[in-house]
């Protein structure tokens, strides 16, 4: 079993990309779950959200306490909250335009953590023209952790976006893919 923990903002778009990457596993047959944790709702609040994949049932239903992979949407909520937790040999994708190298010193990670990086508001303001960076998280995640195919999560966000939204969205991820760096 796979849990990834996002870290976001109300509006970014953090339990929409944890729906989407669960739907991906539902396409490959596996099994998800996916929920969102946010106090007061409203734009601009901290929010995390969280998708289980496995290939076996899962018998868990809680939050998720020792994540595999955290995915951080918003840079300025950089701090030891989103590395609480993180298992040793986990991967933590961070939206910055600041080096792995930086941004494992500036969290006191480990050799034991692998640390991605992508300038994920920038893309999206390229591709999408919004400054939401949702979408453009996903396709840095599966660069990173090949947790469902790339061709199943983009088929999900065809379904939840028609049209040209779908396919901006899908142009983003797959250059996000491209894009992401490891330190």
């Amino acid at each position: 079993m796979i849990e990834v923990r996002f870290h976001g903002r109300g509006g970014q778009g953090a339990w929409t990309a944890s729906l989407l990457l669960a739907h991906g596993g539902l396409k490959e047959g596996k099994y998800v779950q996916s929920f969102p944790a946010f106090g007061p709702e409203r734009a601009g609040a901290p929010i995390t959200a969280y998708t289980r994949i496995s290939d076996e049932p899962i018998d868990i239903h809680s939050g998720i306490y020792e994540p595999d992979l955290v995915v951080v949407l918003d840079p300025t909520l950089l701090g030891p909250s989103v590395v609480e937790g993180l298992k040793s040999g986990g991967k933590i994708i961070v939206n910055t335009s600041s080096s792995p190298d930086e941004i494992r010193k500036q969290l006191g990670l480990g050799e034991d953590v692998e640390v991605w990086t992508i300038d994920a508001t920038s893309l999206a303001l390229e591709v999408l023209k919004r400054p939401i960076t949702n979408t453009v998280m996903l396709g840095a995640l599966l660069r990173a952790a090949g947790i469902v195919k790339l061709e199943s999560l983009l088929e999900a966000v065809r379904e939840r976006f028609k049209g040209e939204v779908g396919e901006l969205n899908v142009k983003v991820i797959e250059a996000a893919y491209k894009e992401a760096k490891r330190g």
